[in-house]
Formats: C-alpha cells, structure tokens, sequence
C-alpha cells in the first residue's frame, strides 16, 4: 500500500475543512463513473465495486456508465469536456492511457497528465505465459530452450493487436532471443481457447483470464509480476527465471477532468484507500488475481508518466503499425 505524501496529507485536511464548511461544493450529489469497455468485463466490474464504496463519504449517489467504442477512447473523450467539479469520473486501464498515445498517435487526443487529474489506482495486475498442457515443456526456462530450437517463427496469441500481452509477447522474443509471430485475437476467450485446444503453442494474457485453466488444460510457466501470485506459488516471475526487465505490472486507474478542485481529488482519493482496505472490496479483487494497490495521485501521476516513457521504446522496437 503506498504511503501518503505530505501534500497529500495537507490536501486531505484541506478537504476535510472545505467539506465541514460548505459540503454541497466538495462532496457531488451524484457521480458519473465512465468506463471505456462494455458491462460484464473486469473493468466495468471493478469500476463498480468502487462505485458502490463511493457512497456516502464522497457522494449521496454513483452510477456507472458505459461508453464502450474506440479502444475505451470514447469513454475518455467524454470525461475529457465534463466539468471539472469531481460529479464525472473515468475508471480506465492503464494501456488507454499509456499504451495507446504510441500505438495510435493520431487517433489519442487527449494527455493523462494535462487533460485529467490522476487520483489514484484502484489495483494491480499482471500478466501470464502459458502453454497447452500438452506442450513438452515444464518450466520457463525448458520453454526458452524449446523457442530456440525451433526452424520457424513460433506463433503466440493475445487479446489482441496492439493489447499489453501483444507486446509483451514481442519482448519475450526479443529478450530470448527467439522468433515469435504474433496472432492477435477479438478478445482473450478466443485466445485461450486455442491454447486449450493446442491450436497454438503459446498464449500471453492477464492473469485473470488464464488462472481458471492452470492444471486444467493449461500450463503457466512464469507470470510477469514482482512476486509469485500467493494462488500460484510454484509459478516463478519472468525476473526469477533471468528475465528481470520483463517484470511488467499494469493497473486500473481513476481519473477526474484537469482542474478538479485539489480538495476533491483528496476526498476521493481517502474514499477509494479506505474502501480499498475492506474484506469485501479485497476478497472482490482477489478472485480476478487483482492486488488492491491504491497510489495517492502524486505517486499516481508520476507513474503514468513512467509508464507511459517505458512504452514508447518498446512499441517503436516491435515495429507495429496500427494498420498491421
């Protein structure tokens, strides 16, 4: 859990006198939360399990609201024009916001860091290789050895072109030294299926999609995390098995529109930490394989930024085009 910085802090108490003083104009009567994806994925399901703790300490009423179109753009559009008085929201990945300025650099009109104020992380994930159980290899490092000896490129799947896992593939290959093809898919089911049914030798997702098939159709041979999962703890990291700048952890993030009073970004951001600490919302959070890590928006915002520079290098090595 990160620590709270003294500005931080000082804006804290300046949202507790603002609120004690004039409540109506710190605390929003209601809250519109976007998410860029349809109901029923995780985004949206976590959205919501914050949505519903938002209530009463920040605002009498949360609803969220999908606006799912354009890689999650258009949900990021429309919080970008709402006015700054913290009654709009964005809950978003981060590769919408960090990935996504790279990848499709005419499309992104908008900057994490001048368009929106970044209150905080609401959770971590990570990301999972993994192989049929078929595959004859047991380990990472076995897998390694099997890329190598291969004659032909080694194709591998992922939710799809231009996705986390998609470039995360590509700097396996580059840092094994082997020659991967990559094999986008419209979403992780249909990737993981695939691998179920051995129609692929190789697939890279979030953990969450790929720990129900572990032992029962699949093999995850290393997980892209700091620490080993507690549920897979004879899983090694991708840093354990000699591969430590493949050590790759996303987030989902919160957003509210640039110039937001700093008082209410401090009142969410105390709602969100305090909500983050309950049973419910961790139990929630740990049956998608999700740590409940809550940065306060200083931290927030310095790493969107060095997210958003690791990118760059990485997207131009692989050479992807959006066309492509």
């Amino acid at each position: 859990m990160a620590m709270i910085g003294r500005r931080t802090a000082l804006a804290c108490g300046a949202a507790l006198v603002a609120a004690s003083g004039a409540g109506a104009q710190t605390v929003p009567r209601s809250v519109r939360m976007f998410v860029g994806f349809a109901a029923g994925g995780p985004t949206d399901l976590v959205a919501r399990l914050y949505a519903d703790r938002l209530r009463p300490a920040y605002t009498t009423g949360a609803i969220v609201e999908n606006r799912a179109g354009a890689s999650g753009r258009l949900a990021v559009d429309a919080v970008k024009a709402a006015d700054p008085d913290g009654a709009t929201l964005l809950m978003t990945p981060a590769s919408v916001m960090t990935l996504q300025p790279h990848i499709f650099p005419r499309e992104v009109r908008f900057d994490a860091l001048t368009d929106f104020v970044p209150v905080c992380t609401l959770c971590d994930f990570g990301f999972g290789v993994a192989v049929p159980a078929s595959h004859p290899a047991r380990s990472f490092a076995e897998f390694v050895a099997w890329l190598r000896a291969q004659p032909a490129e080694v194709p591998y799947g992922s939710p799809g072109a231009g996705s986390g896992p998609h470039f995360v593939g590509d700097m396996i290959g580059r840092a094994v030294g082997a020659r991967l093809n990559h094999v986008p898919y419209r979403g992780a089911a249909p990737a993981v299926q695939d691998a179920l049914g051995a129609r692929i030798p190789l697939v890279i997702a979030v953990l969450s999609d790929l720990v129900p098939h572990n032992g029962q159709g699949l093999r995850i041979l290393a997980v892209s995390m700091p620490e080993r999962l507690v549920r897979l703890p004879d899983v090694p990291t991708l840093a354990e098995s000699g591969f430590p700048n493949l050590t790759i952890t996303e987030w989902f993030g919160l957003f509210a529109p640039a110039r937001t009073p700093a008082p209410v970004v401090a009142s969410l951001y105390q709602t969100v930490l305090a909500a983050s600490r309950t049973v419910e919302v961790r139990q929630a959070l740990d049956r998608f394989e999700f740590l409940p890590t809550v940065l306060d928006p200083e931290s927030f915002a310095r790493r969107v930024r060095t997210d958003r520079d690791n990118w760059g290098p990485v997207v131009r090595a692989s050479g992807f085009q959006p066309e492509t």
